[in-house]
């Protein structure tokens, strides 16, 4: 009889055991899928009109439950055509949705990255149609007719304000 016991002992000691592990597993699983829901809210949240709806694969727990392991939010990083000042606004929006996240994963710093670069551009694109806006009104400025200053006549003592003598 003692045996019995003994053996029943050992099963619910095991049974114990696993249920322990499964509990420390879904707590893991539920942590995980907070943290991934929180990063990638996050993202959708700052990119607004450019970020897309968040998107999620998730693992089954040892209580049938699924949870959030990894997620993505998609981001239009594409330029303005014709508009660099909106492509700028845009990208500067794209990398703070990139980094909104507390803790940005390396694909979320390339997108970054990738936007500033673009944001760069943009900058240079401002840049030279400035330039060329201010030449082109150079340009027009310098081809307007001047007024004329009458010369002098030199010699003429007439009563001119201005008098040359040679």
């Amino acid at each position: 009889m003692e045996e019995s016991i003994s053996a029943i002992d050992a099963v619910d000691a095991q049974q114990r055991q696993q249920l322990i592990a499964e509990q420390r597993v879904i707590r893991e699983l539920a942590a995980r899928d907070r943290e991934v829901r929180a990063h990638e809210q996050a993202h959708a949240a700052v990119g607004g009109q450019y970020a897309g709806a968040p998107s999620y694969q998730f693992t089954r727990g040892p209580n049938g439950v699924r949870y959030a392991t990894s997620g993505q939010v998609s981001i239009d990083t594409s330029e303005v055509p014709g508009d660099p000042q909106a492509t700028l606004d845009k990208l500067t929006v794209v990398v703070r949705a990139a980094l909104a996240p507390a803790q940005p994963s390396p694909q979320d710093r390339a997108v970054a990255s990738a936007a500033q670069a673009g944001i760069a551009n943009a900058r240079a694109e401002l840049a030279a149609e400035r330039r060329d806006a201010q030449n082109d009104r150079i340009s027009a400025d310098n081809s307007e007719p001047q007024a004329r200053v009458p010369s002098p006549v030199i010699g003429d003592t007439g009563g001119s304000l201005l008098d040359i003598v040679v």
